[in-house]
């Protein structure tokens, strides 16, 4: 049998070339048979060496007698694994993550470097045990930041230039940490009472989220998230507690048309449906035909009816003219509110995906403006950090959509807490302790 890293070396083999990180443990998980422990191991090195490569990086250029690019590929993958348990794994004793790694690379085809790759691992050691920072700072802040904490320098900016040196630092922090698995559950079949002691039952801990009547944190690992009871039966979905917000933002009423312009996989559809008590219609628009079916089937799996599917691309969509009396329009975005959930994204993402993006954004509320009856409300929601695609867009329809204006909640709204001066909500990770999300209400009104 493999070992975990063994296994995770192929994984972090397959994201070098290209392939999601989940997909590449997914993949991997099914050519090893590992308990639940080794699997978790597995996980864990996987995505933590894929997060923290910049940081690795750098100590192998600062420790090593070659630059971390001019060693061979998966040499380096195999120096990733053991420098990250030494430097983020306090659980696994040196001398372990030395051993295995060295075993790692004399059989990956390295035996004439596992001189290296022990004298590396020790010098690190030696250095971590002399208080010494095994790491070469940069003093621009930028650079020192992304070496750091492990991200690209463009992105740092874009924090720095919003939140200032000490909450970029405090954010970057944040979006390094396992993150939490959050639920909703479903009113119209169970209680947030029941579904809690079903979960304690299996020694599941949770706890409730402020702000949130239909949020359950889950405090301890439950494994796979299928087999926890009440997931078959609809009594729950997973959803984080920001993405939660944007339906009470929305507001939906029984007996409205709701239209999801952006529908799939389907997360805030069927909160919608939820808070409507699934009376009216919501029109849930996406054009991935896969994931609209990972919507269809959560959307039964919790026994909701008032869905209606359609595919495409809303851009094109001329049968909704004036009759939304609520548009919800949650946009592709670059997602920098959630690079804890998606380990590569960091590196995935640039400067010119964003423009990209920031036109489609653009193009998505400009059209689904048009579905709204006069008195009617839209919410624009993205998951990113980037004001390229929130106030950026917002500003930009308001200026050319005089007809239209920020609704912000009311003051003794539980969504008041995360409201700016501008009227829009802004979740930070590092203050609320959730995805980073933007959303604002806007109203079509008489002019």
């Amino acid at each position: 049998m493999s070992s975990p890293r063994q296994l995770a070396f192929i994984a972090l083999r397959d994201v070098r070339k290209g392939a999601y990180t989940d997909v590449a443990i997914d993949r991997t998980l099914q050519k090893g048979n590992l308990d639940d422990r080794d699997r978790r191991l597995l996980t864990e090195l996987v995505y933590g060496s894929t997060r923290r490569q910049r940081t690795l990086d750098a100590i192998i250029d600062h420790l090593g007698k070659k630059k971390s690019h001019q060693q061979p590929k998966d040499l380096r993958t195999i120096l990733h694994l053991g420098l990250y348990q030494l430097r983020y794994q306090q659980k696994i004793p040196p001398a372990a993550a030395v051993n295995t790694t060295v075993q790692l690379a004399r059989d990956n085809g390295f035996a004439a470097l596992t001189g290296v790759v022990n004298g590396l691992l020790r010098q690190y050691i030696r250095l971590k045990e002399a208080s010494a920072e095994p790491l070469k700072l940069p003093e621009n802040p930028v650079e020192q930041l992304g070496i750091l904490h492990s991200f690209p320098d463009w992105i740092i900016q874009v924090w720095l230039e919003q939140l200032g040196f000490a909450q970029t630092e405090q954010l970057c922090q944040w979006m390094n940490k396992t993150p939490t698995i959050d639920l909703r559950i479903n009113p119209l079949i169970t209680s947030l009472e029941s579904v809690e002691e079903a979960l304690q039952s299996v020694g599941v801990e949770c706890q409730h989220l402020p702000n949130l009547p239909q949020g359950l944190r889950l405090i301890n690992s439950p494994g796979a998230i299928q087999n926890l009871p009440g997931f078959r039966e609809g009594w729950w979905t997973v959803q984080d507690s920001s993405a939660q917000l944007v339906g009470y933002l929305l507001a939906p009423q029984p007996g409205e048309v709701i239209i999801d312009a952006c529908a799939a996989p389907g997360g805030k559809t069927t909160h919608i449906a939820e808070l409507m008590e699934d009376r009216g219609k919501i029109w849930a628009c996406d054009r991935t035909s896969s994931r609209l079916r990972k919507l269809q089937q959560n959307a039964q799996r919790l026994r909701l009816k008032s869905i209606e599917i359609c595919p495409g691309d809303s851009r094109s969509f001329d049968q909704f003219n004036c009759i939304g009396d609520r548009v919800l329009l949650d946009v592709p975005c670059s997602g920098l509110g959630t690079l804890h959930r998606h380990a590569d994204a960091r590196w995935r993402q640039t400067p010119a995906k964003v423009e990209e993006l920031a036109l489609l954004q653009q193009e998505l509320i400009n059209h689904a403006a048009t579905f709204v009856k006069l008195g009617g409300v839209m919410v624009y929601a993205t998951c990113t950090l980037h004001p390229r695609e929130n106030e950026g867009i917002v500003n930009n329809f308001l200026a050319s959509h005089p007809h239209w204006q920020i609704e912000p909640p009311v003051l003794e709204s539980p969504l008041a807490a995360y409201a700016s001066s501008h009227g829009w909500l802004q979740v930070l990770p590092h203050q609320q302790d959730m995805d980073g999300f933007f959303m604002v209400r806007l109203r079509k009104i008489n002019h």
